[in-house]
């Protein structure tokens, strides 16, 4: 769905015009995994897939909210009701990010908002982080905020946090709102530093497919909690603030610390090697020597399927099939227990990789995964 038709979808439900229409990105993480929540580092890109929000402000305190995705009316709050985890339908998505305008001193005063987005929902590929900017877009240029792309990323996050009850961390946000078309964006998580790196694969013969295993996965439950949990478990146990504060040379001297708490162990041992990871993917595209972070990611798969434990049957399958099939490398992104892989290969694999990966499934008895190619897209923007 297109501008013009959120417009038009917007003056059909409310009667008038919209004062603009903006669009914010899903994104894919090119390496960089349940490193946010620990202070390290991430690698993602934005995804040309957008919601779109058509938007109009208001001055009595009411806010309206209406999806073309999902059935059912406009829903009306007011702002002034608006509290943590009283809802538990998609409205808390856009309702939170008003709440945490408004308690950050921000006078929104109200909204007619009308949503539609082609980010696929649950795939990993931060469906909810792109309903959350660009409605925070929005508003900030309605309300003349001022507020910059990483400061709505943070109000985000906490509309997440704290009213949604997710314990996501701050990279979805971030990349939905700064990324730029033609780079992978490395972001250090703790004071929000930002590079954008070159990562144009098709002028290198190359290509990076999404496969979407049609497994659906939930960050508000609670695996993922848990392993937040955990690894701030072993901060603690270590005397750092954060894990990222645990250097990769000294990661057999930490774990040896740690003793007999093989769980927490595990953990910290993902998180400083992705760490490390993501500062080798960096040192390899600034060389040009793109080829070489297909190991890379491998690696960041079996780190994540061993270790974290996020992983499943069908994202184990895609990288394990596309590297038998010619793949330059291959990993499972975003929050895992279903989602998303990534797969990296050259131009003229593209076909027999995905046929491959798509038969794998058949025989396995799987849902027909949906596979699409990821090119690195821009962040949120106002459209109209």
């Amino acid at each position: 769905m297109g501008a013009q038709q959120v417009r038009d979808g917007f003056a059909a439900l409310y009667g008038t015009e919209p004062d603009g229409v903006w669009a914010a990105p899903g994104r894919v993480n090119l390496i960089g995994e349940h490193t946010d929540y620990n202070d390290g580092f991430v690698m993602p890109f934005a995804l040309p897939h957008t919601a779109i929000a058509a938007v109009s402000r208001r001055e009595d305190g009411v806010l309206r909210l209406h999806s073309a995705d999902i059935e059912g009316g406009v829903a009306e709050l007011r702002v002034a009701d608006l509290a943590p985890e009283s809802d538990k339908s998609w409205t808390a998505y856009p309702a939170g990010v008003v709440w945490a305008l408004r308690e950050a001193g921000h006078p929104v005063t109200g909204a007619d908002i009308h949503l539609a987005s082609t980010v696929p929902a649950g795939a990993g590929l931060s469906s909810s982080a792109a309903l959350e900017v660009v409605v925070a877009l929005a508003l900030n240029d309605l309300y003349e905020l001022g507020l910059r792309g990483w400061q709505l990323a943070r109000l985000c996050q906490r509309a997440e946090n704290v009213y949604v009850g997710a314990p996501v961390g701050i990279m979805d946000q971030t990349a939905s709102a700064c990324c730029e078309a033609g780079h992978a964006l490395f972001l250090d998580t703790r004071d929000l530093s930002q590079r954008q790196i070159p990562f144009d694969l098709a002028a290198e013969g190359m290509r990076l497919l999404v496969v979407d295993t049609q497994v659906k996965h939930s960050h508000s439950e609670g695996e993922y909690g848990k392993r937040r949990a955990g690894c701030e478990k072993g901060a603690a146990l270590l005397g750092v603030d954060a894990l990222r504060d645990v250097a990769y040379d000294d990661l057999d001297a930490a774990l040896a610390r740690l003793g007999d708490e093989e769980e927490v162990r595990r953990l910290v041992r993902h998180i400083v090697t992705e760490n490390h990871r993501v500062e080798r993917v960096v040192s390899l595209l600034s060389s040009g020597d793109t080829r070489a972070i297909g190991p890379v990611l491998v690696e960041g798969h079996t780190s994540l399927r061993d270790d974290f434990r996020i992983s499943c049957p069908e994202l184990d399958l895609v990288v394990d099939t596309a590297m038998a099939s010619g793949a330059l490398g291959a990993r499972m992104t975003g929050g895992g227990f279903g989602g998303s892989a990534i797969v990296l290969l050259e131009e003229a694999d593209v076909e027999p990789v995905t046929k491959a990966v798509e038969k794998a499934f058949a025989t396995a008895g799987f849902t027909a995964p949906r596979v699409f190619e990821a090119v690195p897209a821009a962040g949120a923007r106002r459209l109209v």
